[in-house]
């Protein structure tokens, strides 16, 4: 059974008097640990297709089915709640909480999920260790790196030990030698057995992933 089956997803957005097909039809299946670039230009649907994968939006039509759950037909709560437990999101711009530490972010979503203060402690400092970021705990995003960010994005993103993390451009603001190093970070995460699925329309941040699914007008044009 797929970690992620996607059958005849439909979405449909209403802009004034006409209709966009963002996704037209579209049929995935991700197993358990695969390693996936989704690749288009703009307006292709891959944000679209992100943003149903993290439970963010609702088809029109289809089917989405997560460790064998149809997840399209819960209640939003119970959607929030798939999404706070199964799924980490890592972004382009990092979405950190400006007046947090870096440790208080990473704490968040255990917080949300009510885990006890000790457990939350001990998971937080050992999240912020294996990432180097030990002696960052006590900083604000604002007294780091680009790439100390995006690795506490990630230690935020992984602490809830997810089924599958969603990357959007994971390496789209920083330089190349720390877009390196993350990227490096995310797929050693994907070694342990994390399924890693990238949203990219870089060439070359896609042709590491072993499998590449390109997005042209909503639809699915080349899945290898």
């Amino acid at each position: 059974m797929p970690l992620i089956e996607l059958t005849g997803i439909e979405r449909v957005f209403t802009l004034g008097d006409s209709e966009v097909h963002a996704l037209h039809r579209l049929d995935l299946a991700i197993e358990a640990g695969e390693y996936l670039a989704v690749m288009g230009q703009s307006g292709s649907g891959k944000s679209t297709l992100l943003n149903l994968l993290g439970l963010l939006d609702r088809p029109n039509a289809g089917t989405y089915r997560l460790e064998g759950r149809d997840v399209t037909t819960l209640s939003a709560d119970e959607q929030a709640r798939v999404r706070r437990e199964r799924i980490g999101f890592v972004f382009q711009s990092f979405h950190l909480v400006p007046r947090l530490t870096a440790a208080e972010n990473v704490t968040l979503p255990l917080m949300l999920a009510s885990v006890k203060p000790a457990e939350r402690a001990r998971r937080v400092a050992a999240a912020l260790e294996s990432f180097g970021l030990a002696n960052r705990a006590d900083h604000r995003p604002d007294q780091l790196s680009g790439g100390q960010r995006q690795r506490v994005a990630i230690a935020r993103a992984t602490i809830m030990r997810p089924a599958v993390i969603l990357a959007d451009e994971p390496t789209g603001n920083l330089d190349r030698a720390t877009g390196e190093e993350v990227i490096r970070l995310l797929e050693t995460l994907n070694t342990g057995g994390v399924t890693l699925v990238i949203v990219t329309h870089d060439a070359a941040l896609g042709a590491r992933a072993r499998r590449r699914v390109v997005m042209q007008d909503g639809s699915k044009v080349s899945d290898g």
